[in-house]
């Protein structure tokens, strides 16, 4: 039973490293664009919706429904007047781009409050457990988990079901062509990585009612995020829910082997499967 719980849990928080990494997956799959600044945007939302808290007296998941629209016009702004002006075949400025943002985050959020470690009030959810099968399962990894089912679900029907999603898929396919059939390629990846701030926006409220967080902890997320993106497969939504899922397995297994090797563990995962499957789990059909 020690093992299965063990499991279990790694199960659970594989579910917020898929929240980490859902944002990252649709970028990348719309514009091959790897953003280093990713996790650092987990951690300021997760500052902005402090703050909403700390200002305003709101519960943590309200405040998170304030601060998605502000997320969603961040990201749209962000990528419509800076990263399309870098976006071509050369993937070395959107790089340079979005390091130099990973370093003004992180010491913007350094002088707006400190090097010190903060906690979204997460009230009675954080303690509160339900039994299933003779083991006692939080109600917050739980509620991470069916959320990132509901991100991953929400996102494919986005992706394949509605007319933005076969804008998003005719832009990845080729934006020139795209363009010529009158899509905007820049609105669509405007669009997109707004999108993505919406799921940044639940990642960092999960990250911040379910561990504590400071300024400089984002490249740590991006790390997290881009492998279950790289072990689900590039481009893959579901991929990337396996991929968290391995790392959480992983590091919940090391843990219980010798504390030490929680974080060692997933990183192992990680090499593991890149030897066995180089393009990933559930690596995107190339036509």
């Amino acid at each position: 039973m020690i093992w299965i719980d063990t499991i279990i849990q790694g199960v659970l928080l594989g579910g917020l490293y898929a929240l980490f990494a859902a944002g990252l997956s649709l970028v990348f799959g719309i514009m091959r664009l790897v953003n280093l600044a990713h996790g650092d945007l987990i951690v300021f939302a997760a500052y902005l919706i402090l703050l909403l808290v700390s200002l305003l007296g709101l519960s943590p998941f309200l405040a998170a429904t304030i601060a998605a629209p502000i997320m969603f016009g961040v990201g749209w702004a962000l990528q419509r007047h800076v990263l399309n002006r870098v976006l071509g075949p050369d993937i070395l400025p959107p790089l340079l781009v979005t390091f130099g943002l990973s370093v003004v985050l992180q010491n913007a959020l350094l002088e707006g409050f400190s090097a010190d470690s903060q906690r979204l009030p997460a009230g009675e959810i954080a303690t509160a457990s339900v039994q299933m099968g003779g083991l006692n399962l939080g109600v917050l990894p739980l509620l991470t988990f069916a959320s990132a089912i509901l991100v991953i679900v929400g996102l494919n029907q986005l992706f394949y079901r509605t007319e933005l999603g076969r804008a998003f898929r005719a832009t990845s396919d080729d934006a020139v062509t795209a363009g010529l059939m009158g899509i905007r390629p820049e609105r669509i990846f405007a669009t997109a990585t707004a999108i993505a701030m919406l799921v940044v926006t639940l990642a960092a409220l999960y990250l911040g009612m379910r561990a504590n967080f400071d300024p400089n902890i984002g490249p740590a997320r991006l790390i997290y995020a881009f492998e279950a993106v790289i072990i689900g497969g590039l481009g893959s939504l579901w991929g990337t829910l396996a991929g968290g899922i391995i790392i959480g397995v992983a590091q919940t297994v090391g843990a219980a082997i010798n504390p030490e090797w929680q974080i060692l563990a997933g990183h192992l995962a990680f090499l593991i499967v890149l030897l066995i499957k180089p393009r990933g789990l559930f690596p995107r059909a190339v036509d």
